[in-house]
């Protein structure tokens, strides 16, 4: 359904050195540095036949995170899970939403961290168990 997921970001060096670590931690290959016709630099990350990028606003306004938005990353494991969280943390990641761990659903167990990135943009890193 989705071809990529773009957000903004207000110091695109610290964005890169944030997504290196945490995509990196996935098996997410270095990203790809673009400047558009106008002048922002944008980075873009490929993986499974999907893009995330992260770019400085075209518009030239300060970048801002969606309020009750979040970008869910795919993990193969719980420790995975966790690793996201911890890279995500050291890499200047905030932990937000309670300890990483399993969680209870109506649709079953989950394995979630949520973290925010420099930016504020939340992510979620995700396990669901066969």
């Amino acid at each position: 359904m989705f071809s990529h997921v773009m957000i903004g970001t207000n110091d695109i060096e610290r964005s890169k050195r944030f997504y290196d670590a945490v995509l990196g931690l996935l098996g997410v290959g270095e990203s790809v540095r673009n400047q558009n016709d106008t002048g922002q630099t944008r980075l873009f990350y490929r993986h499974d036949g999907g893009t995330f990028c992260v770019s400085e606003p075209i518009d030239g306004e300060p970048a801002t995170f969606a309020n009750g938005g979040t970008i869910g990353f795919k993990c193969i494991s719980p420790e995975q899970v966790q690793q996201f969280h911890d890279v995500a943390v050291a890499n200047g990641g905030t932990s937000v939403e309670g300890p990483p761990g399993l969680r209870e659903g109506r649709h079953g167990a989950i394995h979630l961290a949520y973290v925010r990135d420099p930016d504020g943009n939340k992510l979620c890193a995700l396990h669901r168990p066969k």
